[in-house]
Formats: structure tokens, sequence, C-alpha cells
């Protein structure tokens, strides 16, 4: 593990020095974010039913996204990793004693932490500052925190699990287009990033409930937002678990048939 940790180390050192990037990030997702408040401060104006969630959570739902957009976006990727694989220099990874699978696990979640990073503080400051009902504030307990934080990381983890079968499929289709599109479209949707899960229908939100998606970003933040309740986020944890360690072993185990089959050229 010492060799998977030091990587990890460099890579979040690494990111961390592109500050102007996240500085432009951060304006950008401030943008977005304030277009999404002022859509949706629409909606709950003119519509006076009543909705499944508060507009008061879905403020806090709203930055939260923002602010970890690293943390939740399906279409992040790691170009080195594609490159390797498309004009293969995947010959020089598979010639390191390391397992291929851990080694790029922790390139791959310490490029996107390291990019939250930069983003979530400056984000956040800047949303606590305006006006209520449209600003950033705490969480109603110290208990919602701790299980936002724990299904954060988890959620980390799961979706750079999920990225993994997409540079996996590449040794099939040599391209990232095709899984990039197909992933982002579907991870964004069903987890939630263009329509807030409580806002779907009863018969999408079954299938929403039922794929992991919703378990990356969707979870932590509505248990920021005090929308989910302790019990329910404690049973949620024991489904992300079990979603990273199936999509893990099925992982490693389509890399390893991959690797199998895999040929490189010469001259």
């Amino acid at each position: 593990m010492r060799v998977y940790i030091s990587l990890f180390k460099m890579r979040l050192l690494r990111g961390l020095q592109y500050r102007v990037s996240a500085l432009a990030g951060v304006s950008t997702q401030f943008f977005w974010g304030f277009m999404y408040v002022m859509i949706y401060a629409a909606f709950y104006t003119t519509n006076k039913g009543t909705q499944p969630i508060e507009f008061r959570e879905l403020i806090q739902v709203i930055w939260l996204q923002q602010a970890f957009l690293a943390f939740v976006m399906y279409w992040f990727r790691d170009g080195e990793i594609i490159n390797q694989i498309i004009k293969g220099d995947i010959a020089y990874e598979l010639c390191r004693p390391v397992q291929l699978y851990k080694f790029w696990f922790s390139r791959l979640i310490a490029g996107r932490l390291s990019s939250a990073l930069l983003r979530c503080i400056p984000i956040l400051i800047v949303a606590s500052l305006l006006p209520a009902p449209y600003n950033f504030r705490l969480p109603k307990d110290l208990l919602s925190f701790l299980l936002f934080l724990t299904t954060l990381i988890l959620g980390l983890v799961l979706i750079v699990i999920i990225s993994m079968l997409i540079y996996i499929s590449m040794f099939y289709t040599l391209s990232p287009v095709g899984s990039l599109l197909m992933f982002g479209i579907l991870g964004e949707f069903l987890g939630g990033m263009t329509l807030p899960v409580p806002l779907m229908p009863e018969s999408l939100k079954t299938i929403v409930y039922i794929l992991p998606f919703r378990y990356v970003g969707d979870l932590p933040f509505r248990i920021y937002a005090g929308h989910i309740g302790h019990l329910e986020a404690i049973i949620s944890i024991g489904i992300q678990i079990t979603w990273i360690t199936v999509l893990y072993f099925l992982g490693n185990l389509w890399l390893n048939k991959s690797l199998k089959r895999i040929v490189v050229q010469g001259g």
C-alpha cells in the first residue's frame, strides 16, 4: 500500500498547483449555481402546491453540488490514462510492479480530491454571504454533518470505482467518447444533477433508488440539507458500501480479463 499512498500524495500535490484553473472553475460554478437558484426560485414562487423538498433544502443541495462538482461529475477524466490505452503506452504501466487497478484508482481519487479542495471553500464562503433564503448555511446538527462527511467520502470512492469501468471499456472501444457520453448522461440524470431526485416522478424514483448513481452526490447533499433523516442516512451508508464492494470486485475482474487479451504493437 505504500506505493499507492505515495502516488496519491504526489497526484494530490500536483493537482493543488493549478490555482488559476481553480479560480476559473469557481467563477463558472458560482454562475451555474446562481442560475439554478433563480430557476427553482421562479418554480417555487409560481407553483403554490406542496413540493417534496423545501426551497431552503434545495438551495443547500444546489450549492453543495457546485462546491463538490469534482466529486460528482461523471465526465471528469484523466487524459493520461486515456492516451496510454489508445496509443499503446499501457505497456509501460504493465511493467510496473503494481496492481494496475489500484494504481489508477489512486491517481483518479487524488485528481478529484485536489480539484474539489481548491474550489469548495471559496464557493461555500461566497454562497453563505448571499441574502436568505438563497444563502448557504450550516447543517441543523452535528450528527447530520458527520453523516454528510461519511457519505460524501464513500460517494467519492464510489464514483471513482464507476469511472474505472469507463477506462476498462476503452480496452474494447479504443475511444473514450461513447463510454464518457453514456456514463455522463445517465450518471448526471439518475444521480440528481439534472433534476433533483425529490422532484422526479415516483416511477422514476424507484429506478433511481435501485441504481448506484444517487449515492454519489444526491445522498450526502440531502443529508446535509436535512431532507434525509439520520436513520435513512445510516441505512444508505450500508447500501453505499455494498455498491462499492460489488463494483470494485467486478471492475477488478473485468480489468484482469481485458489485460489477458491486450496486444501492444512495436516497431
